[in-house]
């Protein structure tokens, strides 16, 4: 029997990177998978990676910036399989590493409603399902941005502060309502959170105080190591874990 046996899980940003291998890791497992995602074709290869695993997966086409879907991917899998168990935040865009005065308003917005509007929302929603069964389990794909002021720009590395803080704020209220609620912090992972980048906007003050610090990564990983945490995250492994982020990053935020 799998650690995630029977357990229901949305996963968002599910079509690629993290997101994927966490389906990928969860459905193996024997999670039943909600996977959200922007994408139709990158969903639509997911749902096939897991059928053929011998895994049960639903997909969800929306964008957890628009409320509407993010009350209906939870609705989904109530739905669909009765119940939800497991709630992972990983959907999230990247900035161009601008300082605080280059910020662009459109795209600050931008950020925070994907990287922390869209988790707060799914968050509460979800808090009307694991209340009632005194049991629930969220897992926020935070950033080592979020923890360290000095490795992306000003629009990103606030939207993954805010995105610890509420981890921790969640996984403190409701510690005595069987909910846990803990982070992942990854570092450098391969994955395509990049391609948000827009390399014109990379100026001589970025360089100089963000780049530099690049090749301290020992690095760069496969998503898979955070699908693992995830996993030990997301079962009974963890179970006296809470308000905690788990850092990720091969040992590059101890310098």
């Amino acid at each position: 029997m799998g650690k995630l046996e029977n357990k229901v899980a949305v996963i968002t940003g599910a079509g690629s990177g993290m997101g994927k291998q966490i389906a990928l890791q969860f459905a193996e497992e024997g999670a039943k998978i909600v996977a959200v995602d922007i994408d139709t074709e990158r969903l639509e290869k997911l749902e096939s990676d897991i059928i053929a695993m011998g895994g049960d997966v639903s997909t969800f086409l929306g964008n957890v910036a628009k409320t509407e879907d993010v009350k209906a991917m939870i609705d989904m899998a109530v739905a669909e399989y009765g119940t939800l168990d497991i709630l992972v935040n990983n959907a999230g865009i990247m900035d161009s590493f601008e300082p605080v005065g280059e910020v662009d308003d459109s795209q600050f917005d931008r950020i925070m409603k994907i990287n922390v509007e869209g988790p707060l929302k799914a968050m509460r929603k979800a808090m009307s399902i694991f209340l009632p069964k005194n049991e629930g389990n969220i897992i926020n794909i935070c950033s080592v941005g979020g923890l360290h002021a000095g490795r992306a720009g000003a629009s990103y590395t606030t939207s993954k502060f805010a995105l610890v803080g509420l981890t921790k704020n969640t996984g403190y209220l409701y510690s005595k309502s069987g909910i846990r609620c803990n982070g992942i912090a990854p570092g450098d992972i391969s994955t395509n959170i990049n391609d948000n980048i827009d390399l014109t906007k990379i100026t001589e003050i970025t360089k100089d105080r963000i780049l530099a610090g690049v090749p301290l990564s020992p690095h760069s990983a496969s998503p898979d190591v955070i699908a693992k945490a995830a996993l030990f995250l997301a079962s009974d492994d963890s179970s006296f874990i809470n308000g905690e982020i788990l850092v990720v990053d091969g040992g590059w935020s101890v310098y």
